[in-house]
Order: structure tokens, then sequence, then C-alpha cells
């Protein structure tokens, strides 16, 4: 019986040693946390810039969809969109900032953190 309880509070000692702090669920980045602005940004992450369309069929989306979402991403800084024209035809393209780059980071080591210490329980 004895073992038994030590065993449960060495658990606990271990999982509080590698799990994130409770308050840590409540620091998780919500404006890259949304799906479709992970998929914005990790598809930027990817690549050099990305136009319009191409991130439109590569998330399958709408337009409007992904214009609000860009336009969230924008205000905060983590993406840049420049506009210019094709010809007659307008061209949209948009390209991680520095900025947004190590937001994903800190996103990216804070979901692995919560990864390991539920692997762990």
């Amino acid at each position: 019986m004895r073992k038994e309880a030590d065993r449960r509070r060495d658990d606990e000692r271990e999982r509080a040693a590698t799990s994130p702090p409770a308050s840590h669920a409540s620091e998780l980045d919500r404006l890259i946390h949304e799906r479709l602005r992970l998929g914005i940004v990790s598809a930027l992450a990817a690549n050099e810039s990305l136009s319009f369309r191409d991130l439109k069929r590569l998330l399958r989306t709408s337009d409007g969809n992904l214009s609000v979402h860009a336009r969230k991403l924008e205000e905060a800084q983590y993406i840049v969109c420049t506009k210019s024209f094709e010809g007659r035809l307008p061209r949209t393209e948009y390209r991680l900032t520095a900025a947004g780059r190590r937001a994903l980071e800190r996103y990216l080591e804070h979901m692995e953190a919560l990864i390991r210490a539920t692997r762990l329980s």
C-alpha cells in the first residue's frame, strides 16, 4: 500500500516537472491556433511567398474566408501582403514576416510540450 502511494507521488512529480504549467494552455497563441490561420502561416513558412490563388487552392477555402483570416494575420504583422497587377489581372502575394515565423516557432514548441506531457501521463 505504501509503495503504491509513493509511486503515485513520484509519477505526479515527474508529470509536473515535464508538463507545461496549467496556465500555459492560456498562453497558446489564439491567433495562430485557428485552423485556417495555422494553415496560412504553415504554408508560408514552407514557401518564400504564395499568391492568394495558391493559398486558396492549397487550403481549400473560399475567397472570403481566406481574406478575413489573412487580414487578421496581417494586422498582427505575422504576414505581409503585396498587391500588384500582372497585365490587367490583380495579384495578391503573401509572405511570412520574422515576427510571424517566431510566433509559429513558439506555437509549435508549445504544442510539442503539450504532446510530450500527454504521452507521459
